[in-house]
């Protein structure tokens, strides 16, 4: 039977949370997601979360909250990532000791499962451990029922060249592989030729007006003076929810683009 799986691009501050609150939960219902999947780090005021903040994401609705470089921006955070919540950061940073959380997690409700990996780019990031080889390694410990799980991967990275690399790396491997990070949604969503379903990147949940989710104004003057101005969220109260939904089985049936405004 065909998993449904939703997944919402990145979470911006508290107006990202509302969108979330007000819209996710019909999504939910309209698509009939078995899964929900939502990249909440950028949640807590626009960097990093809060234990708040990941509470308020699963109540809204997300079996599991994936992250990104921001993830660390809140160390008092750090040790709900080991504890037993759903959350993720990035499986490809070092798994050495003082390296908090993990980066896939086994979803399971009744008879249906569903993994997801966190992972992280490289190219105009920190260099940190190869994600392609990262999931290799992942995808062999999930053996023998690697091929029948389809994992979904969320890939926190800025360039699209590197998104669309990994894309074709785990094409019939992974049932998903969504970008996230750069907060803009792309219309590039497709199954390619072996079965997985594909986007560059998600987009995000915040103010619709709005650079990035962030205060035009303040990213204005940081654009044309260059004086690194405190970024804050935008509060404009226009809302904007976005990311895909997908049907898959052995294959992704069907992949359809989310972009919902209040």
């Amino acid at each position: 039977m065909a998993l449904q799986i939703i997944m919402i691009g990145d979470v911006v501050g508290e107006t990202g949370l509302r969108a979330l609150e007000e819209k996710l939960p019909g999504l939910i219902n309209r698509h009939g997601a078995d899964f929900t999947v939502v990249n909440g780090e950028n949640a807590a005021a626009g960097f990093g979360l809060t234990e708040e903040t990941l509470d308020r994401i699963l109540a809204a609705g997300a079996d599991v909250v994936t992250g990104g470089n921001h993830t660390w921006e809140k160390r008092d955070f750090w040790p709900v990532l080991n504890g037993g919540k759903p959350v993720l950061r990035p499986a490809n940073y070092p798994c050495i000791e003082g390296v908090p959380g993990r980066g896939w997690i086994r979803l399971t409700k009744g008879e249906r499962s569903c993994v997801v990996i966190n992972l992280q780019g490289r190219e105009q990031m920190r260099l940190i451990d190869c994600p392609f080889r990262c999931f290799d390694q992942i995808y062999r410990e999930l053996s023998p029922d690697a091929a029948l799980c389809r994992p979904v991967v969320d890939f926190h990275a800025e360039s699209t060249r590197e998104k669309e690399a990994l894309g074709y790396y785990l094409d019939g491997r992974a049932g998903i592989v969504a970008g996230t990070h750069t907060h803009v949604q792309t219309v590039d969503e497709r199954i390619l030729p072996r079965g997985t379903a594909y986007i560059s990147d998600l987009g995000m949940t915040g103010s619709k007006n709005s650079i990035i989710g962030m205060d035009m104004q303040i990213c204005l003057d940081r654009a044309r003076t260059q004086i690194p101005y405190r970024m804050k969220c935008s509060t404009d109260p226009e809302l904007t929810i976005q990311g895909i939904a997908v049907t898959l089985e052995e294959k992704a049936l069907s992949v359809t683009r989310i972009n919902l405004c209040s």
